[in-house]
């Protein structure tokens, strides 16, 4: 059946790095169709905060030129219509001093400066970086894809040759646990609490004393508070001591949260590797296979320029 297919391409994983690797490809024209077993909005991409910043991701070389690029299409998009989720923010990011901030991101985020004490208690760094509205973003990535002769299709698979074209990418996250199979890949648990928004436009991110985050993301449809980092928990179930655990972390660095109406609880599995797999490969039967997964709790900050790179390896194939 590949052979039928011609030179079409099956992006195994409807995530946010599945979703831009498909566009990515598709606007390159390629025909791309991503299989994915759940729908975009039911993702564990969907459930992200989502800021950009790196966040425990390696290799560290090659992850930060992937978010520098990844930077650049979301300062774009940002100045466009705001149909894509993607905004511009202001915030504070807690126990941060700016002599601790790589040089290239000191370099490349305009405006990075040490926080005042009026932003924050602290020590910290004020920045002004993309914040993306995940349940807006990914369908705005679906809609361009298809816009571009994309197809997103409903499929669940048991192994990743199932995929019925000459190339196949692996953006399982995950699952690539199972499909791969790669047993390096583990959850990282986290668990989110969405508040009415009291007033709110700035975003914090904090670590207290005892290694808690406490974090909080004005977002259009709430003000997003945060968060866990649970390692090798597969729960998806909310905890409702987690929860209120949340609230008053937050609520400890603005007051006003204590009082916030909870909208909704989320709860997402970070597919966490030691560092990202982005590489050529090729299943049993001879076919490529490019692996794209394993990006922790930076898949939004990663995931353009680990799409430009995928499409990269593709594109060897083909003759200049």
């Amino acid at each position: 059946m590949a052979g039928e297919r011609g030179d079409e391409i099956v992006v195994v994983g409807g995530g946010v790095v599945g979703l831009t690797t498909a566009l990515v490809l598709a606007e390159r024209g390629r025909r791309v169709r991503v299989w994915t077993r759940d729908p975009v909005e039911a993702t564990t991409s969907a459930v992200a905060g989502a800021l950009w910043w790196p966040y425990r991701i390696e290799p560290l070389a090659l992850a930060r030129a992937w978010a520098l690029r990844s930077l650049e299409v979301y300062e774009d998009l940002a100045a466009g219509s705001g149909s894509s989720g993607v905004r511009l923010v202001e915030g504070v990011l807690g126990e941060t001093r700016l002599d601790e901030v790589d040089g290239w991101l000191a370099k490349r985020v305009p405006g990075l400066r040490p926080s005042t004490p009026e932003e924050y208690a602290g020590s910290g760094i004020r920045a002004r970086l993309p914040l993306i509205d995940m349940p807006v973003h990914l369908p705005w990535l679906r809609e361009r894809l298809v816009a571009a002769g994309g197809v997103v299709e409903a499929r669940t698979v048991s192994g990743l040759a199932e995929a019925d074209a000459p190339v196949v990418i692996n953006c399982t996250g995950l699952a690539a646990r199972e499909l791969v199979p790669d047993p390096s890949v583990r959850p990282v648990r986290g668990q989110l609490v969405v508040v009415e928004n009291p007033g709110i436009d700035t975003w914090l991110a904090s670590t207290d004393a005892a290694g808690e985050h406490a974090y909080m993301f004005p977002q259009p449809g709430g003000l997003v508070l945060g968060g866990t980092a649970e390692e090798d928990a597969w729960s998806l179930e909310p905890d409702p001591a987690t929860a209120e655990a949340i609230i008053r972390r937050c609520a400890a660095l603005r007051p006003e949260i204590a009082g916030a109406r909870v909208l909704e609880h989320r709860v997402g599995l970070r597919p966490t590797r030691p560092a990202v797999r982005l590489e050529r490969d090729t299943l049993p039967d001879g076919r490529l296979l490019i692996h794209n997964y394993g990006h922790g709790g930076a898949g939004v900050t990663v995931a353009w320029g680990c799409a430009q790179e995928a499409a990269r390896l593709v594109g060897q194939d083909r003759l200049p």
